[in-house]
């Protein structure tokens, strides 16, 4: 190449030179000389990608004419976005340099770089063009997403550009990829003038910024949050002793004026008082040249085709809108479906508020603004307007759902209520004042109070209509089909209604509306296999019928058969772990209706429930003993299984105080004996307990809830677990004195670290 004067300063060999004598070398391929890249391109088949950006580099300069780099932009993004949306319809394959050549070329000559550092510079319309490169490129090559998230000033930067109407779906829709990877979660505060730019969005704006902040208020790995062992995390708050980086972005959210009210108005809006259909249409045509919206027009049709086939079951207005072509009814389905996608990130983002350790003043803030009488209002036209199936797995909290968004917006809606009623004293709110006065009745005729958090109730704030949005839950809970995962959110919304303070108003609230029969029709009868199902179903169970004699009696009633009892304790058997809530239930209620003899109702269902009497005999309630102790341990305690200890512990709490706690240990040593491996199972529950006081006794909510669940003072839990765990070995309650001295092997380190 060299030779003439004019060439030599593109020969390579003479640029390499000069870099090592001056020290600049290459900072970017597309320094490479012009010539050297246009000889190369056909070859490569860089289809002229590296000389765009040498154009877009040097006529991107404050003083340049910006026109150039208007047509260079939009040459790039067309060379782009073939392979991003190919990519998208391919579900997302692993990006590969031989399957998206045209953005791996674009980031292999410092594309990315250069379109971070000229977009500060660029006016609407090219900004949009450079954040469509930008994003086409995040998703086909791996590792662009994560530079840009490394880039804190160029994320903050993406921030001030959501203010511009023209290029907030663009920067929204990168922003939340960028967050995704990102390693450490950004802070809301280092927004500039968050509160303002908030303010200043419309209401869809909202809806779409809900999907960033999803991402900034949830903790990491929250979806797999049962599966983390108790030690680990316990470690974790020891070492994380300050508010979480979400805690404190939650509680920034919480502080913007009116944010709240506008969610709740959001999340209850009707469809028809979202945005026009032509706005629509526009941001619709935004989605698909942006978004992986093939599978939303997909379930946008599907939508369609489903209305004018279940025409003849709607109102008269909706029959005569299934008569016109689907052609031009597909404009208000897809305005259903865009309105349901904006209610499932404004849910998820109310719901994980209140979850977090601001959550009475969320709650507070809910009832002001009449959230749940709202979606009871939404409940039969939008919510449950038609019944999805959903055979899909049971998603955690923060798992990316790849289900339809009907599908999610129902999940997201069940998550909401199971939060909001969850010991809180608002759970009453999802009564209407017709509910509430049969809630009293309930009380008047057992002449016993009324639970003060009813008598608290602000009847302005409760749900309107014939029905509260419980009863309507209760409604299409008994529709669903068997294995349905919406079974499973479901029962934990009711279960979260009964959970606290026992409730015999609320229980027979429930058990008039056939709850209970449904319950065990579906364990029982239904055929159901989806152990999330069936633990759900267990757990809600065990709070309907807690210290109830009238479900012991309807129990009895249904499980009339000797056929129909053995399934039931095979399902109960068979996994220990989803079962021990309703195992638990029973050895209390049991407790309690012993003791309440002089009543002619008690001592009738005692002895004819096969229930109680299967309970009653010692041997079944040291079997599950055994089983119960013997399905963990410290090393593989979590969320999920610690209910297997404290149910351990109950059964011992009640020997105790009938003074046969000395006989169930000796039964427990008996048992190590008999199986051949002595001192195993007593080490193995010594070391729990001592886990047990390490975990509970700082933490007030546990307690509280394992009181409030129990009926038994939480004194006497510490009371029981110390004498269990005393070093006299001539005690006849101390574990120690069961373990024979050669079988001693208590691991006194383990909970040091």
């Amino acid at each position: 190449m060299g030779g003439k004067k004019r060439t030599r300063n593109r020969n390579i060999i003479s640029k390499l030179r000069q870099s090592q004598i001056a020290g600049r070398g290459f900072s970017r391929g597309t320094q490479l000389p012009e010539a050297l890249l246009q000889e190369r391109d056909k070859r490569a088949k860089w289809h002229g990608i590296p000389v765009l950006l040498q154009e877009l580099y040097e006529s991107s300069h404050l003083n340049s004419d910006f026109t150039r780099t208007h047509t260079v932009l939009k040459e790039l993004s067309s060379l782009l976005s073939m392979e991003a949306m190919s990519f998208v319809t391919e579900d997302r394959k692993t990006a590969q340099e031989s399957t998206f050549p045209n953005t791996y070329t674009f980031d292999l000559f410092g594309g990315v770089d250069v379109s971070v550092n000229i977009i500060p510079k660029l006016n609407d319309d090219l900004v949009k063009d450079c954040l469509s490169v930008l994003y086409n490129c995040c998703i086909c090559t791996e590792g662009v997403t994560k530079i840009l998230a490394s880039r804190d000033d160029f994320v903050l930067f993406l921030f001030t550009l959501m203010t511009n109407k023209k290029t907030f779906l663009q920067t929204a829709t990168l922003i939340e990829d960028i967050l995704g990877v990102k390693k450490e979660m950004i802070q809301l505060e280092w927004i500039p003038n968050l509160s303002g730019l908030v303010q200043s969005f419309d209401q869809q704006q909202l809806a779409n910024f809900c999907r960033i902040l999803s991402v900034t208020i949830s903790e990491p790995d929250v979806g797999n949050d049962d599966k983390h062992t108790l030690l680990a995390k316990n470690a974790q708050q020891k070492r994380n002793t300050s508010p979480s980086r979400a805690e404190v972005n939650q509680v920034t959210l919480l502080n913007i004026p009116g944010f709240i009210e506008r969610l709740c108005k959001l999340a209850t809006r009707k469809v028809s008082e979202a945005t026009g259909t032509s706005n629509f249409l526009q941001e619709l045509e935004e989605w698909y040249t942006w978004l992986d919206n093939t599978l939303v027009l997909d379930a946008l049709m599907q939508i369609a085709t489903d209305e004018a086939e279940h025409s003849s079951t709607e109102s008269s207005d909706e029959s005569t809108l299934a008569t016109i072509p689907l052609r031009h009814r597909l404009p208000q389905s897809m305005k259903i479906v865009h309105e349901i996608m904006y209610k499932v990130e404004v849910l998820y983002v109310l719901c994980v508020l209140l979850m977090g350790r601001q959550r009475n003043q969320v709650h507070k803030m809910l009832a002001e603004f009449r959230l749940i009488p709202g979606l009871n209002n939404l409940f039969d036209k939008l919510i449950w307007r038609k019944y999805t199936t959903s055979n899909h797995v049971v998603h955690g909290q923060n798992e990316n759902c790849d289900c339809s968004p009907e599908i999610s917006f129902k999940i997201q809606f069940l998550r909401l209520l199971q939060s909001f009623s969850d010991h809180h004293e608002n759970k009453y709110l999802l009564l209407n004042a017709q509910e509430l006065n049969e809630l009293s009745a309930i009380s008047l005729k057992a002449n016993i109070p009324e639970v003060e958090a009813l008598v608290n109730t602000d009847r302005s704030l409760v749900c309107d209509g014939k029905k509260g949005l419980l009863t309507r839950l209760l409604t299409i809970m008994k529709r669903e089909p068997p294995d349905s995962s919406f079974r499973f959110w479901q029962a934990r919304a009711v279960e979260s209604f009964l959970r606290g303070a026992t409730s015999y108003a609320d229980q027979m609230f429930l058990l008039k509306r056939g709850l209970l029969e449904h319950i065990l029709f579906c364990i029982i009868d239904s055929g159901c296999k989806s152990r999330d199902v069936l633990q759900s179903y267990f757990d809600l169970l065990g709070e309907l019928m807690k210290f109830n004699i009238d479900a012991f009696k309807r129990f009895n009633k249904y499980v009339n058969t000797e056929e129909k009892f053995q399934v039931f304790l095979t399902q109960i058997n068979s996994s220990l772990v989803d079962s021990n809530m309703l195992v638990r239930c029973i050895v209390l209620s049991l407790d309690r209706f012993e003791s309440q003899t002089e009543d002619v109702k008690v001592v009738e269902v005692l002895s004819e429930c096969c229930l109680l009497s299967y309970m009653a005999r010692v041997e079944n309630r040291l079997s599950f003993l055994f089983r119960l102790v013997n399905i963990i341990n410290v090393q593989t305690l979590t969320q999920e299984n610690v209910s297997c200890l404290n149910t351990s512990l109950v059964i011992l709490m009640l020997a105790r105080r009938r003074g046969k706690l000395p006989f169930y240990l000796n039964a427990l040593r008996e048992k190590e004996y008999a199986e051949k491996y002595p001192g195993c199972l007593l080490n193995n529950f010594h070391n729990l307990l001592r886990f047990w006081q390490h975990h509970y006794l700082n933490k007030d909510k546990d307690s509280t809830c394992l009181e409030n669940s129990s009926c038994i003072p939480f004194s006497f839990w510490k009371e029981t677990v110390s004498v269990l765990l005393g070093e006299d070995r001539t005690s006849p309650c101390a574990i120690i004195g069961y373990i024979d001295e050669p079988y001693m092997e208590l691991d006194r380190d383990l909970l040091e670290d």
